[in-house]
């Protein structure tokens, strides 16, 4: 494989900083969706933790790097997720963090940000023009900028997912080459029902890129026969545009539930590292997030953020592709507005607020 940004060993190591409770996130067979979608399913849960998306894994890595070298203030622009895991690892540690969001972002995001400490600046415009004055900040201040995807410890951080997936996958291969009592078989053994061979493809929400190239960059080197496809809607296109045409390419708008991949002016280098590590980049309409969102609900008993949906919508659009196969999809965030989800995906699906 050429070579990317990242590096297995960083990443090993990345393990080492990262508080456990980011860690060790469940991976599980989820039969309950399997007659719905034709094929085996695994989930990899990223959002039992503090700031319920896989943000965290990254947000410290950067934080434990600035508490030991860096400067103790940092600015970063956000969508929600990436602010909150900030805010969280920077609280840890020390550090005085600010973060940049459009005014119109998900309520329940801006206001875990404030509530784990950091500043709040908003934006009247999207998640680029929460960039632009992200930066500018950092110039004006004189503090650490830290940009998702562009940095590299946040996709590093992203990538310990993909050491875990390995991992579970390499376990599944010895397992099933083994009889009950440890030993090898001259036979091969007949499968328990409900039991599916190791997954040979993985769903990967698609925005920025931190979470594609890392958990893309391990299963590469480590699980090269694993397929990586990367999902994004269909009303956010850029990244996938960018990966088919092998240039960045922007977008003027978008238009998605999915505000976590929203993104419209791709990171020249972090397009090189998905050009690297990608199989595939699909894109999927609105109504296949919200029927994704609506499965994992009924079936997995999971309320998810659109972005979080984007691998079930993937199958649902295609069942011919995956079908006969185990398909591991990253549920990747769960914070989410109640009153929009019950929009989306039902007006009983969520008790309402007193």
């Amino acid at each position: 494989m050429q070579q990317t940004r990242l590096d297995t060993d960083r990443i090993r190591a990345a393990r080492r900083v990262i508080d456990p409770v980011f860690l060790g996130t469940p991976l599980y067979r989820c039969e309950a969706l399997e007659p719905g979608l034709g094929c085996a399913v695994s989930i990899k849960l990223e959002t039992a933790n503090p700031v319920r998306s896989f943000k965290g894994r990254g947000t410290e890595v950067v934080a434990s790097l600035l508490a030991e070298h860096g400067p103790r203030a940092v600015v970063c622009a956000s969508a929600g997720n990436l602010g909150q895991a900030l805010a969280w690892s920077g609280r840890g540690r020390g550090l005085d963090v600010t973060v940049v969001a459009s005014r119109f972002a998900t309520a329940a995001k801006l206001d875990r940000i404030r509530a784990l400490g950091a500043g709040l600046e908003l934006v009247d415009g999207d998640h680029e023009l929460a960039r632009e004055r992200a930066a500018e900040i950092a110039r004006y201040e004189g503090i650490r900028l830290v940009e998702d995807s562009l940095d590299i410890e946040t996709c590093e951080g992203a990538a310990t997912i993909g050491l875990e997936l390995v991992e579970a996958r390499e376990q599944a291969e010895q397992a099933k080459q083994t009889g009950p009592a440890g030993l090898a078989e001259v036979a091969e053994p007949a499968e328990p029902a409900g039991t599916a061979p190791p997954f040979d493809a993985v769903l990967i929400a698609l925005g920025g890129g931190a979470l594609a190239t890392g958990v893309g960059h391990v299963l590469k080197a480590l699980a090269p026969g694993v397929e990586v496809i990367c999902v994004q809607p269909l009303g956010a296109p850029a990244m996938t545009r960018s990966w088919r045409g092998r240039r960045v390419v922007t977008t003027d708008s978008t238009d998605t539930i999915a505000d976590g991949v929203a993104g419209r002016r791709p990171i020249p280098a972090v397009l090189d590292d998905l050009l690297l590590v990608a199989d595939d980049a699909v894109l999927v309409q609105e109504a296949s997030i919200v029927a994704g969102m609506r499965m994992l609900l009924d079936h997995a008993g999971l309320v998810v953020e659109p972005s979080a949906a984007l691998g079930i919508a993937a199958i649902l659009e295609d069942r011919d592709r995956f079908a006969g196969r185990h398909v591991v999809t990253i549920v990747c965030g769960s914070n989410v507005d109640g009153d929009a989800y019950r929009r989306w995906v039902g007006a009983a699906a969520l008790p309402h607020r007193a």
